[in-house]
């Protein structure tokens, strides 16, 4: 797995055989930074299910501000500690909480995100606990704030009113589907 752009384009990252986590493939990873590197540069980033930090690491990689990085799980978070130490990255707070908490969190201080990454484990329900919670809670997204999902389920966007389906693409049983603020 490696960094595909930017300032640490070529670098190998640690966590592809990270317990219950599959990466999100280069390829995909490649495809979905053409599609929103307009959004990338001096964002603050929020990677709610990071695995091994890759997307994170990846827009921080094109010039984002800083990003927050969540994961539930110990060794993804010893992963995700790992990569940010060899890359020397200063930009990151990492937090080991499940989402749900961590968004709770997030709102209670009052942090906006401009590019928010959801890829949970697909065989759960916690894509929709997500935007759910994001979209009654829309001031976590900035104004032109998109949200990225990858997912291999057929989610049903048009529920949540406060987002925009913005675009959509398949990469054979995945789909990558961006979100954006409805303003």
């Amino acid at each position: 797995m490696k960094i595909i752009s930017g300032k640490y384009k070529g670098r190998t990252l640690k966590g592809f055989n990270i317990n219950g986590t599959r990466p999100t493939m280069d390829r995909v990873k490649e495809s979905v930074f053409a599609m929103i590197q307009d959004y990338v540069k001096d964002s603050i980033i929020l990677d709610l299910y990071s695995g091994s930090g890759n997307l994170a690491i990846e827009a921080i990689s094109n010039g984002a501000l800083r990003a927050y990085l969540v994961d539930n799980s110990k060794e993804a978070i010893s992963v995700i500690k790992d990569n940010i130490k060899m890359l020397n990255i200063d930009n990151t707070i990492i937090e080991k909480a499940d989402a749900n908490t961590a968004l709770d969190h997030f709102i209670s201080n009052n942090l906006v995100f401009d590019i928010i990454f959801l890829d949970p484990p697909y065989d759960s329900n916690l894509l929709d606990k997500s935007l759910c919670k994001i979209n009654d809670n829309i001031n976590l997204l900035s104004n032109d704030g998109i949200i990225v999902c990858e997912t291999t389920i057929n989610v049903n966007y048009s529920k949540y009113d406060n987002l925009t389906i913005f675009k959509i693409k398949k990469y054979g049983e995945k789909t990558v589907s961006i979100l954006k603020r409805e303003n």
